[in-house]
């Protein structure tokens, strides 16, 4: 009976919620910087804006702090070594490439895109067309801040053991 019994798999601590410092950090990571997109769109435009917090673009960006949350996570809890790691930062710099480059090209396209529509006579058909969202994608600052923001709250999320 021993036998068997040793090779059970633990059973799950007294805790219904297991604690997950790399999902806790990201998802607390992009909370605050969703909520801090309100200050900074203060700070630069003078107005309260509650709706920058389900918005994407701005400072800092959401996407960076996320993923970089979840790599720095689980860098501290398994190791740089760690095959999960190599996959986390890989997926971070795809995501961080991606919002500073592609993503902030097809806003300022999008920008130009609304421009040409303004300047349509009345009677063309495009005249009317809803404007294209133009704030998509980040400058690298505001995907550095992001990350800084992401490598902050994985510190502090760390596991306790």
């Amino acid at each position: 009976m021993a036998d068997v019994t040793a090779n059970m798999r633990p059973t799950p601590s007294s805790s219904s919620i297991p604690f997950n410092a790399p999902l806790l950090s990201a998802f607390l990571s992009l909370a605050i910087a969703q909520f801090l997109k309100i200050f900074t769109t203060w700070y630069k435009e003078k107005r309260w804006d509650s709706k920058k917090m389900l918005d994407s673009g701005g400072m800092p960006s959401s996407h960076s702090a996320t993923v970089t949350a979840l790599a720095m996570a689980i860098g501290l809890e398994e190791g740089a070594g760690s095959p999960a790691f190599a996959i986390a930062v890989v997926l971070s710099c795809i995501v961080m490439y991606d919002a500073s480059g592609v993503r902030l090209h097809a806003g300022r396209q999008a920008e130009m895109l609304n421009q040409i529509v303004c300047e349509l006579p009345p009677e063309h058909p495009l005249s009317n067309v809803r404007p294209l969202r133009d704030s998509l994608g980040h400058t690298p600052f505001q995907v550095l801040a992001g990350a800084f923001l992401g490598c902050i709250i994985a510190f502090f999320m760390r596991s306790p053991y």
